[in-house]
């Protein structure tokens, strides 16, 4: 009898919880796959939820989007695990030793990160989102809660919410009453600038170490909180393409250990298992490959995770359904039942080997900690440039990666800067140990130049932090001891009677500074040649702000420059020991340029939204968007300076507009153009020519009948034979001219990030700021070819004409505005050059 009565307390409990409980169809109102849900219906299906589960189910709201969108986090667990849910997330900060107050317990829960829909037009996986949600805590699903005992969930159903809403508001408005599965229809083919990116269209699977976007920063704020043993990045691609899921394509990076390796392939088999249960097709070991740091299955590989991304045919011209290559239909429902199935499958295998995944997390950490990962033990940074030292340090605090100091006065290293051993002070340097959680990091980061097992890699092959900072850094292979590090105070108070102040130019952090000052409409001027005064010397771009036309605002640029901890120098008169004095035409007052960019259709949207980001969000400057499309001298009254991003132009290609254009810059405009944009701007015959591949052409000039059979090729090596002309992304030295405005603050060299092969011809009446001659790769895999082709030409020029100039980067110089050390050359660009 009391066995009947506890059955019948269990059933009514179990249905009265059913009741509450309501799946994603039931709440929604429609069927899962039916139609695109917005995302502030995800948002209430997951408080639902939480209010309706709080046994089994934590949910937080750890951020908002630019667009004020709030980004979520769901943990699931057994009762029993979520009682002790925060015990259970420190003791795995234990395990991985970044957590030392007592040690870690190696009988715990596994963890397993789902993260969806971080591209916006990616729409199925956060659809998936509530459909896994619901069947982990679904009290009928016995083998859901077996799982669910020895592993803890953590779901984020939407990394993109501004991007998915872009995608599923236009689709919505664009769509009829029923899907259309002509893939030729309109509701196929997304508008610029389509839904992948974010608010300043910023592809966020390319920012997770960088975190240049609030997304970002406050995902791995949160991430590094938990350290999961498992991250899934669920994505979508073309519709014609099968389901991809790990392991993942070479190039592997070697940091990667045979664990990681070998555990990708397990979970792999058992998603085989079931796509060949359903008949479903997928491949592995191919195109998407474990290297570039910022994505959303290396960065959590590099953290000690087993690190994947799944891949569903759909994106944007998936729609609701869409009639593919082989004539099959393909719907949202398929796209869904795909990713739910590796989604259960990632927990299943998970929970079936937790404890060996725990044992391995933990040994992976005690390696690290323990013996370091890589040759160099040690990495000095001895760069004094105060504003680059901060920068750097800020990328270290939100990577949770361990600094401090160092101040041997005599070590041999690695010399970044001459690709040589060298014997060097690290007096009062920042230093970066490999003993710590974050070794593997720490290596992949830093690493002068990475290995590459196989070259045919998804994207670019170098980012060591000294070349993105700009920072004159050592790799030593000796471990050495490292102290705390002193944080510097901030700036001393100014005075406000003095004749005039003297502000340093030669970091990002002053630029943002100049900025500043003209938003507040201070009045400054800029040294063009070195100076010195009261027997201190100043370099060439020095600020010069004078008492004179700034008397109601001396109090304003004190509080500024302490708030900016800038370094400034006060001044008792105009008169110098060397150099010109401050009456000197070599010393240029600084105007407030009107700024526009040009965005839209033929505008490459990730280009576009690194100068809008750095613009509104670093430099804190107005700069208005036009459409590409609407450009004319007309446009440009008013105007100062016309930013023109990488892209496709037609006005470029219209000689009438083209004349518009230049007439603007005569009469004193300003254009700076970037990446693909300087290489149509060098068909103009405007004073820039782009390079032509003489190498090329000698070697047609000379085939005979001995290399006639060059040209053949085998199809099985398709993939392959371009590879020699292939850059996907190295560091090259560039030889800067830094008696110019345009690299004022930057030494006689500077690394950028090259992508391609782009040079141009040196001018005879313009400046080549910026050149690259022979033998100038720094770090990076590029093809031989590609090789052959960058030297001895300008990447980086000022062409005057008239009044105005055409300023020209054959490269992106703030590449994902992660490339930290060209932000100021684009600054100076916009307010130096021409003043």
């Amino acid at each position: 009898m009391i066995a009947r009565i506890l059955l019948f307390l269990l059933l009514f409990t179990s249905s009265s919880l059913i009741a509450q409980l309501k799946s994603p169809d039931e709440f929604l109102g429609y069927g899962l796959g039916s139609r695109f849900t917005p995302h502030y219906r995800i948002v209430n299906y997951f408080n639902q939820a939480a209010t309706a589960m709080p046994q089994m189910m934590k949910l937080e709201k750890y951020g908002e989007t630019y667009e004020g969108r709030d980004l979520l986090l769901a943990i699931v667990s057994s009762p029993e695990n979520i009682a002790r849910l925060d015990e259970i997330r420190k003791n795995n900060l234990r395990l991985t030793g970044i957590l030392k107050d007592k040690p870690a317990n190696t009988a715990t829960p596994a963890i397993v990160w789902l993260s969806y829909n971080v591209h916006g037009n990616e729409a199925s996986s956060s659809e998936v989102s509530m459909k896994a949600l619901y069947e982990l805590l679904n009290p009928v699903n016995t083998q859901t809660k077996n799982w669910l005992k020895n592993t803890v969930i953590i779901i984020d159903p939407c990394l993109n919410p501004d991007g998915r809403d872009r995608y599923v508001n236009w689709f919505t408005q664009m769509a009829g009453k029923n899907a259309d599965a002509n893939p030729h229809t309109r509701e196929h083919s997304e508008p610029w600038p389509g839904g992948r990116l974010n608010h300043y269209n910023f592809d966020l699977n390319r920012d997770w170490a960088w975190q240049t976007q609030v997304e970002t920063q406050a995902r791995i704020k949160k991430y590094n909180e938990w350290m999961p043993q498992v991250h899934c990045d669920f994505h979508e691609q073309d519709i014609d393409n099968p389901y991809y899921f790990a392991p993942a394509a070479e190039p592997f990076h070697e940091v990667i250990t045979k664990w990681q390796r070998d555990f990708q392939g397990t979970i792999g088999r058992n998603h085989a298992k079931y796509f060949d249960a359903n008949g479903w097709l997928y491949f592995t070991r191919e195109i998407f490959d474990l290297f570039y740091p910022a994505y959303g299955d290396t960065y959590p590989t590099y953290n000690g995770a087993i690190g994947m991304t799944y891949e569903q045919a759909g994106h944007s011209r998936g729609g609701l359904a869409v009639i593919t290559a082989e004539n099959d239909t393909l719907t949202l429902k398929d796209r869904i039942a795909h990713h739910f199935t590796t989604s259960m499958s990632t927990i299943e295998i998970t929970s079936g080997y937790a404890e060996k995944v725990i044992s391995e997390f933990k040994k992976y950490f005690d390696d690290a900690n323990n013996t370091g990962i890589g040759e160099y033990k040690t990495y000095l940074v001895t760069e004094n440039n105060a504003g680059k030292r901060q920068a750097l340090k800020s990328f270290f605090d939100n990577n949770g990666i361990v600094y401090g100091s160092a101040n041997a006065s005599s070590l041999k290293g690695y010399n970044y800067f001459t690709g040589r051993d060298e014997t060097f002070s690290a007096s009062n340097s920042i230093a970066i140990s490999a003993y710590q959680p974050k070794s593997a990091l720490v290596k992949v980061l830093f690493e002068p130049k990475s290995k590459l097992s196989d070259s045919l890699t998804y994207d670019i092959t170098a980012w060591s932090l000294p070349f993105v900072y700009g920072v004159q850094s050592y790799a030593v292979k000796e471990k050495l001891a490292v102290g705390n590090y002193l944080q510097s105070g901030t700036g001393a108070a100014v005075s406000t009677d003095a004749y005039g102040y003297l502000v340093s130019y030669n970091s990002f952090a002053d630029a943002k500074f100049l900025a500043a000052l003209l938003q507040a409409k201070i009045k400054l001027r800029y040294a063009e040649r070195e100076f010195t005064h009261n027997g201190k010397a100043y370099q060439k771009g020095t600020i010069i702000v004078l008492k004179k036309g700034n008397e109601d605002k001396l109090q304003q640029f004190a509080n500024m420059a302490r708030t900016f901890n800038a370094p400034v120098t006060t001044v008792s008169g105009g008169l110098m020991d060397t150099g010109f004095d401050f009456g000197s035409d070599k010393v240029h007052l600084v105007k407030k340029p009107a700024v526009l960019m040009l965005t839209g259709k033929g505008v490459n949207p990730n280009a576009a939204g690194e100068v809008w980001h750095l613009f509104e969000q670093q430099l804190n400057y107005p700069v208005g968007l036009i459409n590409a499309e609407e450009i004319d001298g007309s446009a440009l009254k008013n105007t100062d300076v016309l930013i023109v991003p990488d892209g496709r132009y037609e006005f470029l290609k219209d000689k009438e507009s083209a004349a518009e254009i230049k007439m603007w810059i005569q009469q004193g405009g300003k254009i700076i153009a970037l990446d693909n944009a300087a290489a149509q701007v060098a068909k103009l015959e405007w004073g820039i020519k782009q390079k032509k591949d003489e190498e090329e052409e000698k070697k047609e000039e000379k085939k005979d009948d001995k290399n006639l059979y060059t040209d053949i090729k085998r199809f099985e090596n398709r993939e392959r034979d371009g590879i020699v002309n292939y850059n996907p992304g190295a560091i090259y030295k560039v030889e800067m001219d830094n008696s110019h405005p345009l690299a004022f603050g930057y030494g006689n060299h500077y690394y950028s990030l090259k992508l391609g092969s782009a040079m141009y011809e040196f001018m005879k009446d313009g400046w080549n700021v910026g050149i690259i001659k022979k033998e100038n790769q720094a770090a990076g895999f590029v093809g031989s070819t590609a090789r052959e082709k960058i030297k001895d030409g300008t990447v980086i020029g000022v062409q005057p004409m008239g009044r105005g100039s055409v300023i020209f980067f054959a490269d992106d110089p703030i590449f994902r505005n992660f490339w930290e050390n060209g932000k100021m050359m684009l600054a100076n660009a916009v307010f130096l050059v021409g003043q």
